[in-house]
């Protein structure tokens, strides 16, 4: 597993093994980047504030600002998980640029100093945790008016989308599926 991009691109990430975390491919990512940064209707990585929710690794925060966002804020509720992304947060010199937050994203959101622009969810495959972590997001203000939020799943599996929220994108990669979503307002 690497950075596909950016100013770490081939660089490596750990994983921790035999822990369940499943790390998003290399080519689910590089898809899911180029497709935010070709599309016309969100305002691009450049400065971002991003949220990695059920982070495992950290690739898709680790991803982000490779490629140019500001700040990521990475939340899982694993100690592995959470121990392999401080791991290379640190190996990649962003721990300036990230928090970790360890909470169950079932449950209501801590504070953060800065409501984010991006939040990329990728529950585990056989849970239905998405539309949850997406109205605690919401209801917590993490998320900043007109926040893009993309969400990774089975492409066989139905997506709870919260109110508030818009679809405006879905793509499927394999046996993945991302479902790109607008929070209401306008940034």
């Amino acid at each position: 597993m690497r950075i596909v991009a950016g100013r770490h691109r081939h660089r490596r990430l750990i994983a921790p093994e035999g822990t369940g975390v499943r790390p998003t491919a290399d080519r689910v990512r590089e898809t899911l980047f180029n497709i935010l940064v070709s599309s016309g209707a969100w305002r691009g990585l450049d400065g971002a504030r991003v949220a990695d929710i059920f982070c495992g690794t950290g690739a898709i925060a680790l991803e982000a600002l490779s490629r140019g966002a500001s700040h990521a804020v990475l939340v899982d509720n694993a100690p592995a998980a959470l121990d392999a992304a401080s791991r290379n947060i640190i190996a990649l010199g962003e721990d300036r640029q990230s928090m970790l937050v360890r909470c169950d994203a079932t449950r209501r959101f801590p504070a953060i100093p800065h409501p984010v622009d991006l939040a990329y969810l990728d529950p585990p495959w056989r849970s239905d945790l998405a539309g949850t972590a997406l109205e605690n997001l919401r209801a917590s203000g993490w998320l900043n008016p007109g926040a893009l939020a993309v969400v990774e799943q089975p492409k066989a599996t139905s997506l709870h989308v919260p109110d508030g929220f818009t679809p405006v994108d879905e793509r499927t990669l394999g046996r993945a599926r991302l479902v790109f979503l607008c929070l209401a307002g306008t940034p």
